[in-house]
């Protein structure tokens, strides 16, 4: 018999078997992010989305096979405490020089609340702060690669440093023109800095690694002159004659934010020191929370983790009371929010009324569905959690009540820690970005004045301004979604929301259907007049049958709002458009969706 391993022994042993465990899943994570630049390459899209969608599970399985690990070659769940304070301390040890120190500490977190079976948030083992800088990470000598790359142009060289700034990306495919198009985004750099004298800093930072995301890929960096910095992207695309072009030139935060936006997909960069990136992209977006980057970049867990330290922090430093969020109540969800606080919290009901076909799997399969997919800008990424903690005295009665009478299966009142501190416990919570639902956005402007068009005055045109606005930008995100092959099943106004950066943003997923899995079709004419005159269907209608015409009667009761709508967006009532896009998709076509205006491309279709 074998003498029985020294304690500290097996708990650097179990320490070093979960940074294994990690390094496996970021060398799999970033090696699948440097493919992106292969399938870009190629315009290889449906690889791309792929790719994407497959990469979100890379976290959840690398865990799972950590977790799986240490059970079976340490039984790591039957280890006293006193041992698993040792496995924190050696990791800890094992962190100092890694290049992923934030990202390793959140892995050790899943694989020890998943073998000890404890919320994160409750569990003293565990990295509840981070516990390594992550401040000047420097690449070792074998990563030959630095973060960023600096250039030092003068006015007359501006645009050869932008040609070079490009060829250093390395890209195997031919630039229609490439000079051309440097000379585009040279105009745009220099509007931005007008007749400004060049101080002696002068340059432009570019991160090393591009941004790819769906059909583009995006040079990321800023400009520096004196005390001012002006934060840039550079979208590449494939023109129809597969050459690459510069589209266009974006500037400036406001951009960068909608480009980098939560209702997007994620981007897949190569990155040896994510937290470099991070800092970065923050120095250019300082009003974007580090949680929204880390998961703009595919890092959702770390994202995760990074919320919910930010959320315990808001509620430690606010009084305000959480209540059943303002607007109209919805079937499947019940949805409060805390005032002070810029989230929505969302709880899936236990019952539905009769119209509601569907159950608590399907709607998580359906928000899934939506975390996977290409979001184009128009559907809200969702944060997800389980056993989700909050003191009972900052949950107003009402919304108590309400969860009491719509979700009992989800809620839990109890001193769990017999501390005397009552804790509100939701079993399951979706949580996401809070917006201006769009029926409110639209009832201000009617309630300004704009409702009818003969109300006059500066009011009045603000208010049909507004509305003007609003309905064109709900169109805009229908035909986004549909480009990305999404039929949002429910489009009510009070589905959809109105960010700060004025984008329509889709955020009720019980109903959405793929574009392909829909049959979309006119409404027969009527037989004879008795047909005409029923107030039922009276034709054979199927499970994924849908009929755009009868959207009017839902959405265009207002004559302000339907005169805009036919105007800019009539086609949406015609079957005829949503099948023309069903079949070019089915036959393989990938429609192009762009994180800015058509105005800014130098090359518009």
């Amino acid at each position: 018999m074998f003498p029985q391993r020294l304690d500290s022994t097996l708990a650097y042993d179990i320490a070093k078997a979960m940074m294994d465990g990690f390094n496996r899943h970021y060398r799999l994570f970033r090696t699948e992010s440097a493919r992106a630049k292969h399938r870009f390459e190629t315009a290889d899209w449906h690889g791309q989305q792929r790719a994407q969608r497959e990469r979100i599970e890379f976290y959840d399985l690398r865990v799972k096979e950590c977790s799986n690990r240490l059970e079976r070659e340490f039984k790591a769940g039957d280890q006293p405490m006193d041992i698993w304070q040792q496995i924190k301390l050696h990791y800890i040890g094992l962190l100092v020089d890694h290049h992923q120190p934030e990202l390793a500490e959140t892995f050790f977190n899943s694989v020890t609340t998943k073998i000890l079976h404890r919320s994160y948030f409750q569990n003293d083992f565990i990295f509840v702060r981070p516990a390594v800088s992550t401040e000047y990470i420097e690449n070792g000598e074998s990563e030959a690669r630095p973060t960023y790359r600096a250039y030092y142009p003068t006015r007359e060289s501006m645009g050869d440093v932008m040609q070079q700034m490009v060829q250093d990306f390395d890209l195997r495919v031919e630039f229609e023109d490439l000079a051309r198009d440097a000379g585009f985004v040279q105009e745009v750099m220099k509007a931005k800095l007008l007749d400004a004298k060049l101080r002696a800093n002068f340059q432009i930072q570019v991160l090393t690694g591009l941004f790819f995301r769906n059909k583009g890929a995006y040079l990321v960096g800023k400009l520096i002159n004196g005390f001012n910095e002006f934060p840039f992207a550079l979208p590449l695309l494939h023109n129809d004659a597969g050459k690459l072009v510069i589209d266009a030139a974006l500037f400036g935060e406001d951009d960068l934010l909608i480009l980098f936006s939560f209702a997007r997909a994620y981007f897949m960069v190569d990155m040896e020191i994510p937290s470099a990136y991070v800092q970065f992209l923050r120095s250019m977006m300082p009003r974007k929370p580090r949680n929204e980057i880390y998961n703009a970049l595919g890092l959702a867990k770390q994202g995760k983790t990074l919320f919910y330290r930010d959320f315990l922090h808001h509620q430690r430093h606010s009084t305000d009371k959480f209540r059943i969020a303002p607007g109209i109540k919805g079937m499947v969800m019940l949805v409060f929010d805390l005032p002070s606080f810029p989230y929505v919290f969302k709880v899936i009901k236990d019952f539905y009324p009769p119209q509601k076909d569907t159950t608590r799997e399907q709607i998580k399969g359906k928000y899934l569905l939506v975390k996977q997919h290409d979001r184009v800008g128009r559907m809200a990424d969702t944060l997800e959690y389980s056993e989700v903690a909050f003191p009972r005295d900052r949950f107003d009665d009402a919304l108590i009540a309400e969860i009491e009478k719509f979700a009992p299966s989800q809620l839990e009142i109890s001193d769990r820690d017999g501390d005397g501190h009552v804790e509100v416990i939701i079993k399951h919570v979706y949580i996401e970005r809070r917006m201006i639902p769009l029926n409110i956005y639209l009832q201000e402007a009617f309630d300004a004045g704009g409702a009818t068009s003969t109300a006059q005055g500066p009011a009045a045109d603000r208010a049909r301004e507004q509305i003007e606005r609003g309905v064109v930008e709900y169109g805009n995100a229908i035909k986004d979604l549909v480009a990305a092959n999404i039929f949002p099943g429910d489009m009510l106004w009070k589905n959809f929301g109105i960010t700060r950066h004025g984008k329509v943003v889709f955020y009720d997923y019980d109903e959405i259907e793929y574009i392909t899995d829909c049959n979309f079709r006119q409404v027969p004419t009527p037989r004879n007049e008795e047909d005409e005159m029923s107030g039922e269907v009276w034709y054979k209608v199927g499970p994924k049958d849908v009929f755009p015409e009868t959207f009017g009667p839902f959405l265009l009761g207002n004559p302000a709002v339907r005169s805009v709508f036919m105007k800019h967006h009539a086609d949406l009532l015609d079957a005829a458009f949503w099948q023309a896009h069903k079949e070019r998709i089915q036959s393989g076509y990938v429609f192009d969706v762009f994180p800015y205006e058509q105005e800014k491309r130098f090359h518009p279709a």
